[in-house]
Formats: C-alpha cells, structure tokens, sequence
C-alpha cells in the first residue's frame, strides 16, 4: 500500500486518528508539567484540499467535510471540539475555501499537535523527504517549542526516548510502503516502550491486509505490553479489496478517560462516514493493565 497523505488529507482515516490525538493531548494538558510530542513520520504538516492530490480523489468531503455538515449531541460536540477548533484555525488564517466548499486546508498531525500544546510543551517532527520536510518546515514557522528533523522515524525512537518531560505522546503513523512495514512497527514499538515503559503510543494502521493486520497484533500481545488498547474503525460492512475502508488505532498506555470518550465520539462519526449505513467501530483492549 502507498499511503502519499496529500491524497488522503482530511478523510475517514485522519478522522480517527486526529480525534484519538486531539483527546490525548486534551488530556495530558490537564496537569501543568510539560509534555512532549513525537510525530515519528510527520509528513508536510499542512495540506491544501484545492491543490491536484486532494481533488483527485476528494476523500476529504467524505471525512472533515462530512463531519462538519452533521449535527452531533452536545457531549459529542465537546469531545470533538479540540480538533474541530483545529481545522477550522488554518482555514482563518488561510484564504477561505475551496471552490465554495467549506475548507481550503487540513492540519496534519504537527499542526494538531501545535495548536493543542501549551508553551512549556515540546514537540518533535521528523521527516526525511526533503521537499515534505521543507513544507512542513514552512508550516510549523517559527515556534521555539518545536523542531523538525532530517532524521529517520524508526530511528528517533532509540535516539529520543525517553524524552525529559518523562510525560507525552508517540505518534506512529508509517507511509505503508514496504510489504514489511508492520513487522518493522513491531519490533520497533516493543523496543521503543522498553525504553520509555510510561509514555503514550499511538500507532495508526490501515486495515487492508488483514493477515498483516492479525500478525502485528499478535507479535504485541506476544510482547505482553500492558494496557494497549485497539480501535478499529470500518466504513463498510464487507471491506474492498481496492480501497482503503478501514484503519486502526493500537494505543499503549492510553488515558483512563479515553475509552468511553472514543466509543462515544467514534461511534456518532461511524454513523456519519458510513458509506453503506453500516459503519461501525470497536474499542476494546489488546491486553489489559496488569
């Protein structure tokens, strides 16, 4: 699977996935020691949805797109708020929509991260293609709480775990371009919590080859981290074979308010996405707390 984001900014997948961090940092902001963020694969940090990637497919219109024209409970809405707030910061300070839809740009995750963080937090991009990584330079500006690096994902979890603050979140969300990218996710993230036990892991996965979904998730049971949660998020009652309709979320160490925050905000943004009325979603732990 080649995941290039440009196409797929702003769609059911990012949905979940920035809804799960967006909570998670809500969270770690609840105290007043600082955090840090690691966004291993970080990418171009901000995408335009009128630029030639995101018109090709339009899978935005489908994710942000659909989520910002349904009306949701209040408890939903709050939940959801963070990110909402968000999106809708870079298309102020942008140049208004796209084309008369209602988003000219969507955040990736640096951005989410900058925007929810807190001036004594800290925040780690890495990047190794260079004109992404220019982009996402470009995007982050000149903010003295982050830095975006040259430096291979894989490899910054040996070189910055465990971080200073001793409180934060790992982000792990590969390109999926190599067949053997979840056996490498493994093994790096049973390496990585040997290093930093306390810290947050989320690691994003597309649901495509289920064999290599069911070995990855075997190999960290296998590892027996406690308290790792997994969501799983499908479109559609029967998967395609020729599109992505499903992605997961493995979450080591997940706040203790976030399962029945993410079965509630998930579950009302199932019902919205589903492409066939069948949407549904599942929250429910790997393995447990010990």
């Amino acid at each position: 699977m080649n995941y290039r984001h440009a196409f797929h900014a702003g769609n059911f997948a990012d949905v979940v996935k920035h809804v799960a961090l967006a909570r998670i940092l809500a969270y770690l902001g609840r105290k007043d020691a600082p955090y840090r963020v690691i966004d291993i694969h970080a990418g171009a940090g901000l995408y335009d949805l009128a630029g030639d990637e995101a018109e090709r497919t339009g899978e935005w219109r489908g994710g942000i797109g659909a989520v910002l024209q349904a009306q949701f409970t209040p408890q939903v809405t709050e939940l959801l708020a963070p990110w909402i707030d968000a999106v809708q910061a870079v298309n102020r300070a942008g140049d208004g929509a796209a084309h008369g839809e209602p988003l000219r740009y969507y955040p990736g995750s640096p951005l989410l991260a900058q925007a929810l963080s807190r001036p004594q937090d800290r925040l780690l991009f890495c990047e190794t293609v260079p004109p992404v990584r220019d982009a996402l330079s470009e995007a982050v500006g000149k903010d003295a709480r982050a830095k975006v690096l040259a430096v291979d994902g894989w490899q910054a979890l040996n070189a910055y775990l465990p971080p200073k603050e001793r409180r934060g979140v790992v982000l792990i969300d590969p390109p999926f371009e190599d067949a053997r990218e979840f056996a490498r996710m493994a093994d790096a993230l049973i390496e990585a919590y040997r290093r930093w036990a306390t810290g947050i892991y989320a690691v994003w996965y597309p649901i495509k080859d289920v064999r290599a979904v069911d070995a990855f998730r075997r190999e960290i049971e296998r590892a027996r981290i406690p308290k790792t949660l997994n969501i799983q998020f499908d479109l559609r009652a029967v998967r395609q074979a020729d599109a992505l309709s499903g992605c997961g979320l493995l979450i080591i160490n997940p706040p203790f308010t976030l399962v029945d925050e993410l079965r509630l905000a998930l579950g009302a943004l199932a019902k919205v996405l589903a492409t066939d009325g069948a949407g549904r979603v599942r929250v429910g732990w790997l393995t447990p707390e010990r």
